[in-house]
């Protein structure tokens, strides 16, 4: 299947390709997060790129609560994707995992996260941060990979996730955090279909 542009601007297809180069140069996820560093820290301080329909709200969608996950790009062979999460104020996304590396950051709003442990049949919560605008972090699983993010400010979050897998499309897990079990989960896109042509999304 060939790349698709979503949002097909000459900032996403820079970035994108910006993105590529350096996975390709490096010899680790580690090393490759460290390399797009400060590309991604330039598109979180662009007011411009990104248009007000993809930091919308979205009232019926997968992860419930009106969190829209709203698709920029995603390789054709799903390797890599980027996408914006756009979390109401006073909402909480689910305690979920990625299951893929990459770096997510804040462009709009505000937000706590909680980072979980899971064990073997049990969850631990490990850390709690809060998130300004411009702040971002690595995932690379399975350190960090299991969270939960909660809007505080008074408009809604908007942050930017750029993973190498198709996330909105791949089954994850959503966890309970006070007993550590797991639900299959597939939080979809708002604005595409996965490939199968399900619109599809939640909990099951």
């Amino acid at each position: 299947m060939p790349d698709e542009f979503v949002l097909d601007t000459a900032a996403v297809r820079s970035f994108v390709a910006d993105v590529r180069a350096a996975i390709e140069r490096s010899h680790s996820p580690e090393d490759a997060c460290d390399e797009i560093r400060p590309r991604f820290a330039e598109l979180l301080a662009d007011d411009e790129w990104l248009p007000a329909e993809y930091q919308a709200p979205v009232p019926e969608s997968g992860m419930g609560g009106g969190i829209g996950q709203w698709l920029l790009f995603r390789a054709g062979d799903g390797s890599l994707s980027l996408f914006s999460l756009v979390v109401p104020s006073c909402s909480a996304t689910p305690v979920h995992d990625h299951l893929a590396w990459g770096l997510v950051g804040l462009y709009r709003g505000t937000q706590d996260e909680e980072i979980y442990e899971p064990g073997a049949g049990s969850i631990r919560l490990a850390e709690t941060r809060t998130l300004g605008p411009g702040d971002f972090y690595a995932l690379i699983p399975p350190r960090d990979d299991v969270h939960r993010v909660r809007t505080t400010s008074p408009e809604a979050s908007v942050s930017i996730h750029l993973l190498t897998n198709d996330t909105g499309c791949v089954w994850r897990h959503a966890y309970d955090p006070e007993t550590g079990s797991t639900t299959p989960f597939r939080s979809g896109y708002v604005n595409v279909r996965c490939a199968e042509g399900d619109p599809a999304a939640g909990l099951i």
